[in-house]
């Protein structure tokens, strides 16, 4: 194993650490050992037939070809680079971006190595309203990816249309071909007609591949290339922990660890999932794995069709801030979660603390300590107060964060998904209670079509004035 490889240690779940009323024993991590590496060789054997897409993407030569060559084209064209989309088809650009670029990218020309990256996933008219006031004299040095895989999702669709307004009002027609990419299906959808209706160039959303599953294709490379990131070794790092995650032994595998504990977990009670990074870069990760883990695992039926209401909640917490904000509930409160720390070993920065005053020289044991120093002795803190309490922890331990271990983590986040969904015996690729929101939406839009369930929601348009204080 090279050292930059990523990993897992998840002692502090057993029952040595935290003792048998909360700690897996020996003999239950033998029950999971059996249970779990079938479920290891039936995705194997998924992936194999190709019944796995999100599976083949880091193996896909054409994808980071593609990618490249039209970063590459507009790299130095632009100042700025906008992506369009919502969820999975912006969480991993955002992830992508605060980890492996600089803090002050957008404000510092010394610090950026492409244009400057904006993403919007929501339809905040605030949030749009000041972007498009900032960018008022920039727009003709701006490129929009819009991402979507049909187009007619409400919130990427009205961003484009406003955009696609603008241009064409200020800049032209010519202008708006040249500077909007559309990322979308391949050959159908109504982001595809339009691409090809009104010559912009494209890009590709895999078939088969979930949004939420989508980083390591046209979806996440593009912005990371765009913006320098190297994404040749996020995909090496990927195809690296396929390996990994593809052992049938289950000790070896720590995808098949990550989907084994947490359904023990689930099982035992524990039914929050805490991610929990020492690492501001590395928090947008707890975002993307926030929806990776809620629309996978959260399904009313089971593969036979039997009402389960299965789901483990995921939460996010920054370390340090949430050791002020939340670990007195995590301690005291009731025993119902598990903890995920990721931990980097080596910060691309480490800054030395000073001296104090004469007159505060109780702080004189922080001086020659450094920051990283500090971050890091707060999480092994934070874990040993949290096992005190008999809370499991496992942590996902970085050298340092750089592409090829992001692209591990994120390869192996997607198999353990797989996997505890295995072990659930339920679908995770698909995300049925998501659709009744999308339409009643359209339905409060006046979309056509819609006109029987827009009468059923007037009841719930206006608040009852018996229930307003």
């Amino acid at each position: 194993m090279a050292e930059s490889d990523i990993r897992l240690y998840y002692k502090n779940v057993s029952a040595d650490i935290i003792g048998e009323n909360h700690g897996i024993t020996k003999q239950q991590f033998k029950q999971l050992d059996e249970l779990t590496s079938p479920v290891i060789f039936e995705l194997n054997e998924e992936k194999n037939s190709g019944e796995l897409p999100y599976r083949d993407l880091p193996f896909n030569k054409e994808i980071p070809k593609r990618v490249k060559a039209l970063a590459a084209n507009i790299r130095d064209k632009c100042e700025n680079l906008v992506v369009l989309g919502i969820g999975g088809s912006a969480l991993g650009n955002i992830a992508l971006q605060s980890a492996l670029n600089s803090y002050m990218y957008n404000l510092d020309d010394k610090q950026r190595k492409g244009p400057r990256l904006f993403v919007f996933d929501n339809v905040d008219p605030d949030q749009f309203g000041s972007f498009l006031d900032w960018l008022d004299d920039r727009l003709e040095n701006t490129i929009f990816n819009v991402v979507s895989k049909s187009g007619r999702t409400a919130e990427t669709a009205a961003q484009f249309l406003i955009i696609r307004q603008l241009l064409l009002d200020r800049l032209g027609e010519p202008a708006y071909k040249k500077q909007v990419i559309a990322t979308t299906d391949r050959n159908k959808g109504t982001l595809r007609n339009i691409a090809s209706a009104e010559g912009l160039a494209t890009l590709e959303v895999p078939d088969g591949v979930g949004g939420r599953f989508s980083v390591l294709s046209d979806v996440g490379l593009f912005s990371a290339a765009v913006c320098g990131i190297e994404i040749d070794q996020l995909l090496e790092g990927a195809r690296q922990m396929d390996a990994r995650i593809s052992s049938e032994d289950f000790y070896e595998n720590p995808a098949a660890i990550i989907a084994a504990i947490n359904y023990h977990y689930y099982q035992q009670g524990k039914r929050y999932s805490v991610m929990m990074p020492y690492s501001n870069g590395l928090y947008n990760f707890a975002d993307w794995y926030r929806q990776l883990w809620a629309e996978s695992l959260g399904k009313t039926y089971d593969l036979q069709g039997s009402e389960v209401h299965i789901g483990p909640t995921p939460i996010k917490a920054l370390g340090t801030t949430d050791q002020h904000s939340q670990v007195q509930l995590y301690r005291e409160g009731p025993n119902d979660k598990i903890f995920m720390f990721l931990q980097v070993k080596n910060f691309k920065h480490d800054i030395p603390i000073g001296q104090p005053p004469q007159s505060a020289k109780e702080l004189g044991y922080l001086s020659g300590k450094t920051m990283a120093q500090l971050l890091n002795s707060e999480k092994v803190a934070t874990e040993y107060a949290l096992i005190q309490d008999k809370r499991p922890c496992m942590t996902v331990l970085f050298e340092k964060v750089e592409p090829y271990a992001l692209g591990q983590f994120i390869y192996m986040y997607e198999a353990a998904t797989s996997l505890t969904g295995k072990l659930f015996n339920i679908n995770p690729y698909d995300q049925p209670a998501v659709e009744l929101g999308k339409e009643a939406t359209f339905a409060l839009m006046d979309r056509p079509g819609f006109e029987e369930m827009a009468q059923n929601i007037q009841p719930f348009i206006k608040p009852d004035k018996d229930y307003l204080v």
